[in-house]
């Protein structure tokens, strides 16, 4: 059966490659409407480190993004500020503001001095914020935005017989403005009354899908010449991007949100059963994965399929000490590192990050993690339990079910919750080996631990037969192909056409060798990324009371 199976893929596979090299045309899909949405935590403070240097220091958190498809950053395309994210905001942008026009940043961000340090000055003022809110904002600011901010900067001056206080309370009103809070889609129409994105929303969509961040002058200034209204400007760009070692940003943030590894450093465990674990080991396993990632898809421009068979990955000290591992670097700073050939770990799944993850806080959970595998890995939906469900058969202990496997019987024997269990039970009990903070351990409660299953009729013995499985699962890169269209586009395959256009990303990406940095150029390059329709309506953006700091914003996307 698995010969059957895996000839079966093999022609599968031939077929697409057969199709991606006869060129197959992308499939036409219906065009969305503007969108207007909040830029990411992550987006935010790559853009401060970008614009103004990476010791510029951000203080705060932003209002949560709701997962939807998959991602966080989809539920970016449908969030509201809060009045208390208002607020959050705002003493983020005085405290950064602050940090820029001290006495240790001044003269190397702002390009000038004024005549008097005690004085407004106002074509030093007027230098500063063309330039600097041209980049914050995403576009050249009018002349008549420009004097605004200079005469609130001249007015705070003026109160304060301080000329860089006045800078720190302009600056701050740019870092409210919705125009820099938000990514809004201004549609224009062509020459032949087509409507499309204007070049400056052009430009955005593009460097906040593979940069992760806003776009750099050289993008800005390609989107003022008019050169990202014609597909060989765009392709220009995209390919010095892709080109770009901030690539690496972009891929990072991607499989950050697909891992759901932006939420690991919230995690709680249970330091008496698991002393090994603390905040140094929650903050390293989640960069212990990145770096994995970004490794073997980027530098090595590798397989995305071998990040569940690698071995390669890095350590750091306190990540040593959980793997029970030597560390190569004796100050325990990050260093290359290969689990050895009868190491039971290899790929992701088996790291820290997944496995501290997906468990209780005193405990692994092989049900946990069988559903992060078929939800975020494979695109497989599994129902949430019963809300009536009767855990104190699996928590009962009486001297005979003595591992995981054994009380999970117990759940698959009940016809309410075995149609789950069945699915996610027998991927997860792969990883049992690895409790609940990514240690190896060989029993349970004295008792070994039984580690075979399958995946989808694919049978295995352990955790390294789970990651084979996985590398071989053709559900594997069609999810991954969905949930970059999903990140790229901020809506799930739904709409007419996405799933076709899906599937022919699907096969494009079979005959590039399942490169994800081709992945991101296709999609980035298509027609539909950058596609738009005319607005139904007048759209509804962001306002802002005030263009000062401690106005209250209302913003609605």
């Amino acid at each position: 059966m698995k010969l059957g199976f895996l000839r079966t893929t093999a022609v599968c596979l031939a077929a697409a490659l057969a199709l991606s090299a006869c060129g197959k045309s992308e499939p036409k899909v219906e065009a969305a409407g503007p969108a207007v949405r909040r830029v990411t935590e992550a987006q935010y403070r790559n853009v401060i480190a970008d614009l103004f240097g990476s010791n510029i220091v951000v203080v705060g958190r932003f209002d949560p993004l709701l997962r939807n498809n998959g991602l966080s950053s989809t539920g970016a395309w449908d969030a509201k500020i809060t009045p208390t994210g208002v607020e959050q905001f705002e003493r983020m942008a005085r405290a950064i503001a602050d940090q820029i026009v001290s006495p240790t940043n001044r003269d190397v961000l702002i390009p000038c001095a004024p005549a008097d340090a005690t004085k407004a000055d106002d074509a030093c003022a007027k230098q500063f914020f063309a330039k600097t809110g041209r980049m914050l904002l995403r576009h050249p600011l009018p002349p008549e935005q420009i004097q605004v901010t200079v005469d609130l900067a001249n007015k705070a001056a003026t109160t304060f017989n301080d000329f860089y206080r006045g800078m720190s309370v302009g600056l701050a009103s740019l870092l409210v403005s919705p125009s820099f809070l938000y990514v809004i889609d201004t549609v224009e129409n062509d020459k032949n009354g087509i409507p499309q994105l204007n070049a400056y929303a052009k430009a955005a969509r593009l460097s906040f899908l593979l940069w992760n961040s806003t776009p750099d002058d050289a993008l800005l200034t390609a989107a003022e010449k008019g050169e990202l209204n014609t597909k060989a400007g765009v392709k220009k760009q995209v390919e010095r991007l892709v080109a770009s070692p901030r690539l690496e940003s972009g891929v990072r943030a991607f499989f950050g949100d697909m891992l759901g590894l932006d939420e690991f450093e919230a995690i709680e465990k249970d330091t008496i059963i698991y002393p090994t674990f603390s905040l140094a080991v929650a903050h390293d396993a989640k960069e212990q994965a990145l770096r994995t990632i970004s490794n073997l898809l980027l530098t090595e421009r590798g397989d995305y399929r071998d990040l569940f068979t690698t071995r390669k990955t890095y350590i750091s000290g306190p990540l040593g000490r959980v793997y029970q591992v030597p560390v190569p670097r004796p100050d325990g700073g990050w260093a290359p590192y290969e689990f050895p050939a009868d190491d039971p770990r290899s790929g992701i799944v088996t790291q820290i990050a997944f496995a501290a993850q997906y468990s209780h806080p005193g405990r692994s959970s092989p049900t946990i993690r069988g559903k992060a595998i078929r939800e975020a890995l494979l695109c497989q939906k599994v129902p949430d339990p019963p809300g009536n469900v009767d855990f104190s058969q699996f928590n009962a202990s009486d001297g005979t079910n003595k591992t995981t496997r054994e009380k999970l019987a117990e759940h698959r024997a009940n016809p309410t919750c075995a149609g789950c269990h069945k699915i996610t039970d027998p991927i997860g009990l792969a990883l049992e080996k690895i409790d609940g903070v990514g240690q190896l351990r060989q029993t349970e409660n004295n008792a070994p631990i039984d580690t075979s299953g399958d995946l989808d009729g694919v049978a295995y013995q352990d955790a390294i037969g789970l990651g084979k499985a996985l590398h071989d699962n053709p559900a594997v890169p069609t999810c991954v192909v969905s949930r970059m269209y999903a990140y790229a586009t901020g809506r799930a395959p739904g709409a007419s056409g996405d799933k076709d256009l899906v599937k022919y990303f699907g096969e494009s990406f079979v005959g590039d060798g399942y490169r994800i940095p081709d992945l991101m150029k296709r999609i980035a390059l298509s027609d539909a990324f950058l596609a738009v329709s005319a607005p139904k309506s007048k759209a509804a953006t962001p306002t802002s009371a005030s263009a000062a700091p401690g106005s209250k914003e209302e913003s609605k996307s």
